[in-house]
């Protein structure tokens, strides 16, 4: 049986190893899997490094293989951030804007909008440990919505 394949957007492929969209796009870009517009280039359709869906504004509609893409990514001398580390930014995160803070405008239900899926319930737990009353919702992530991981045919 054939393992399912995770596309995610250029954000979460970023995420994964800290870096923005914009820099993952760069390095994306060195690596000949992009072209001079920011799309995949025929090497990375033809390789299933990425894939296009049909009918989605620009921005939205190119995912990336996470699993060749972070074996590229590493090649390249980047290293994939730690899932605990990413856990612990993320509750750290939150729990100061669940606090407030009259110079951040963003709240914490508009961040936590945009934590991967699969990150939820370890970062409630941690939110819990440090005292926090703040609980992301895992129906109002971005994994359900448009950035996150998605099943695409190969």
């Amino acid at each position: 049986m054939e393992s399912q394949v995770n596309w995610l957007t250029l954000t979460d492929l970023g995420r994964r190893f800290g870096l923005s969209a914009v820099s993952c796009g760069r390095m994306l870009s060195t690596a000949g899997m992009r072209d001079d517009d920011g799309m995949p280039s025929d090497v990375a359709l033809d390789g299933g490094y990425a894939y296009r869906r049909p009918d989605q504004n620009a921005n939205r509609s190119v995912l990336w293989h996470e699993e060749r893409c972070t074996e590229l990514l590493q090649s390249l001398g980047l290293h994939a951030i730690d899932e605990q580390q990413l856990v612990s930014q993320w509750a750290d995160l939150l729990s100061a804007l669940d606090e407030g803070s009259p110079s951040i405008s963003a709240s914490a239900e508009q961040m936590a909008e945009d934590m991967p899926k699969h990150l939820v319930a370890a970062v409630n737990a941690r939110l819990q440990l440090l005292g926090c009353g703040f609980q992301v919702s895992p129906l109002k992530t971005a994994a359900q919505g448009s950035s996150g991981s998605r099943t695409a045919p190969r």
